[in-house]
């Protein structure tokens, strides 16, 4: 780590003295230190040129390696650093909207009660890895199957078209299949949302999967505000946009989505204190609002 800090502080300065003023050594420590590494990796990572040093193309590659080696141990050890002796980490992962949306809000209070718990919550868009650790808790949408796993189902949804008021300002929406003159936002994680919808209503349109994709359904929410058209979102996540009219349900017809919003924990973790403590928090949260089963 010392040889890793003393080229870096070279390299930033291009200078062995002013690196060595910097990191309190000596300048033929700093040297000495640099040849070390120079050697290990059969490669010179500087050109003295008239005293004064420039990197060669393999110190510009390594520079920017080390430079996220000791980023990262830096990041680390502030980490570790902000937690008292008797504090628990808890790992959990969530969907973006649903963490930013729902979770978060319903989190207030919590570190009140349990102190001791850390929470470090991630946003994944790629499926979870509960069995090798990567997360403690994983919120997701679907089934409720998890090989390996304990899913403890919060709430259903219902799904409503939603569009900036001025969107339907010069337009008479008088049925369904008229949102089809509109943009329709598709949403990664639910290519058939659209097409479902209006086959509920017993319509058939070619332009169901036709529009601008988004990964998550925070973009085609703000989409759907800045006026880039309409987007079919659960409506829970859009109850503060729709009271605060900066959307409106451009069509009032909900459909109920087959899948619902699970938290789920390996099967050999539900007697640990920390998760039992939170599983049981969300889900008296979940018990407070009004949501579809």
């Amino acid at each position: 780590m010392a040889a890793l800090q003393c080229f870096e502080a070279a390299a930033r300065h291009l200078s062995f003295t002013r690196a060595a003023e910097e990191l309190h050594l000596t300048q033929s420590a700093v040297s000495k230190q640099v040849a070390q590494l120079e050697e290990m990796l059969r490669h010179h990572l500087f050109h003295r040129v008239r005293r004064r040093l420039q990197l060669t193309p393999a110190g510009e590659l390594y520079l920017a390696e080390v430079d996220k080696i000791l980023t990262q141990v830096d990041m680390s050890s502030r980490y570790i650093l902000s937690y008292g002796g008797e504090t628990e980490v808890l790992r959990v992962a969530t969907q973006p909207t649903f963490g930013a949306r729902w979770l978060v809000p319903n989190l207030k209070g919590f570190s009140k009660r349990f102190p001791n718990i850390h929470l470090d919550i991630r946003s994944e868009l790629e499926p979870f890895d509960l069995l090798k650790a990567k997360a403690d808790i994983a919120f997701f949408f679907g089934q409720g199957s998890w090989p390996g796993a304990v899913c403890t189902k919060l709430f259903g949804e219902d799904v409503v078209p939603v569009c900036a008021p001025e969107a339907l300002a010069h337009k008479s929406i008088k049925s369904a299949a008229d949102l089809t003159d509109l943009v329709l936002l598709q949403c990664t994680s639910r290519p058939e949302a659209w097409h479902e919808w209006f086959l509920e209503q017993n319509l058939h349109t070619e332009n169901s999967y036709h529009g601008p994709r988004f990964d998550t359904f925070y973009m085609c929410i703000r989409a759907a505000q800045a006026g880039c058209g309409v987007a079919l979102v659960p409506k829970f996540l859009v109850t503060d946009e729709i009271a605060e009219k900066k959307l409106v349900v451009a069509w009032d017809y909900s459909v109920h989505s087959t899948g619902s919003h699970f938290m789920a924990y390996s099967e050999h973790a539900a007697d640990i204190p920390k998760i039992r403590n939170f599983v049981e928090w969300v889900v008296e949260q979940a018990k407070l609002g009004n949501y579809p089963i």
